[in-house]
């Protein structure tokens, strides 16, 4: 949007490979920021906000607002913690629905405002069914409930014929192939600031099956796809089941479902959505770019 904007990191010429990007580094060691700048800080640094030096204007990105109280006791924290006291705080952002109320709710005067997350339609884009019979999931939530899960399915039968894939360790390009050869998608999230794999996987038109992870019951919508209520196993081996039938007995109609749920989201999450959110926020506190 024409803004001097740089990622900066501890590390010199540190830059993110697993995905293709482009954008300016800087080490910190060399920044020098005073109070026109925005400094924009994770939530993840947690008690060490309390650190932060004066001088920028500070906005807390809190990309999982479920976390924002970690290794905060309550018994020992200010009212308020982690942001009580942050010196220059003006704002957090957050990249749902569902975290947005929860911000504006545990922190009422602190303003929050929404930025939505894009999928790539470049990178993430529906391909063609029929599918491979594999069932594909991303393993860094629930893996207990993961286990038993494929042990009741497996318990009944309904895996035979069907391989079950892991997905890690891939890049971004690697995990929209998977997700495009696979018919279906076992969500997992748990408490989520917006539940990414999901929405990739339904943008890749796997059809997805399980938890919405509360934020992304935005995009869990039952016209295409099942979720499950919660920590409900049951009912997830349930849709499991129901989803592996409709492959065999209505292939057509789970592929129509499946195609629907990847307009969806790409409709949904654009390029364009987040600079109306990005320019809604930044334009008021920074001065206009040349031209």
């Amino acid at each position: 949007m024409g803004f001097r904007a740089f990622v900066m990191h501890h590390a010199a010429g540190f830059r993110c490979q697993w995905f293709s990007n482009h954008t300016p580094v800087v080490g910190a060691g060399a920044a020098v920021l005073g109070p026109e700048d925005i400094l924009v800080v994770p939530e993840w640094y947690g008690p060490g906000l309390a650190g932060m030096p004066a001088g920028p204007r500070v906005v807390v990105f809190n990309q999982r607002a479920y976390d924002t109280f970690d290794h905060i006791p309550y018994s020992t924290a200010t009212p308020g913690a982690p942001y009580a006291n942050l010196p220059g705080l003006i704002a957090l952002l957050a990249v749902s629905d569902d975290n947005v109320d929860l911000l504006r709710y545990a922190f009422p005067a602190i303003p929050v405002q929404l930025t939505r997350n894009v999928i790539d339609p470049a990178v993430f884009t529906a391909g063609n069914w029929p599918r491979q019979r594999q069932i594909v999931y991303v393993g860094h939530r629930r893996a207990a409930e993961r286990e038993q899960l494929l042990h009741i399915l497996g318990s009944r039968g309904i895996l035979r014929g069907w391989t079950v894939t892991q997905i890690a360790g891939r890049t971004e390009q690697q995990v929209a192939q998977i997700l495009r050869d696979s018919a279906i998608f076992l969500s997992f999230s748990e408490r989520e600031g917006f539940g990414l794999p999901p929405a990739e996987a339904m943008a890749c038109a796997a059809y997805v099956v399980g938890y919405s992870g509360l934020a992304g019951r935005e995009f869990f919508d039952e016209a295409y796809c099942s979720p499950a209520p919660d920590g409900d196993l049951l009912a997830f081996a349930r849709a499991v089941e129901d989803a592996c039938t409709s492959y065999d007995n209505d292939p057509v109609g789970l592929a129509k479902r499946a195609r629907a749920a990847s307009e969806a989201v790409l409709a949904r999450y654009t390029r364009a959505g987040l600079r109306d959110d990005l320019a809604a926020f930044y334009r008021p506190l920074l001065p206009a770019p040349p031209g």
